[in-house]
């Protein structure tokens, strides 16, 4: 596949995250829903606790990722969803440790509230297979 990073001369090109990815050839695409910090028995893992939540939520992307076929690298789109917007600065390494320095196009949202009142963190994300 080829993938490449892109922004218009117009757009702030921000060093955290890409503001488009170009994707000129694949075989597959993975549309992964929102995984949040539990086990396989759906039970909530690290309350309280944003940073291994968000470590978590990265490990099952990557699961997910390749369970479909993939590799980290074929993600193209990531949708993060924040109960506290506060969070942001500590998940910009932790999403760094995950991708590389080299990360998929990407929307942060603050809500009020996720599907479990202990969920902090929510990653839903695209992926373009090679």
């Amino acid at each position: 596949m080829a993938k490449q990073s892109y922004c218009a001369r117009t757009v702030f090109n921000p060093p955290t995250y890409s503001q488009g990815i170009k994707v000129t050839a694949g075989k597959a695409a993975l549309f992964i829903s929102g995984q949040v910090s539990r086990d396989a028995q759906g039970r909530v893992l690290h309350p309280g606790d944003f940073s291994a939540q968000a470590r978590q939520v990265h490990r099952q992307l990557k699961a997910m990722v390749e369970a479909g076929g993939g590799v980290l690298k074929d993600v193209v789109k990531i949708t993060t969803y924040l109960t506290d917007m506060r969070y942001r600065q500590d998940l910009a390494p932790i999403r760094e440790e995950c991708f590389g320095k080299t990360l998929p196009a990407s929307t942060l949202v603050a809500v009020s509230a996720l599907a479990h009142p202990d969920y902090m963190i929510e990653i839903e994300a695209i992926a373009v297979l090679e």
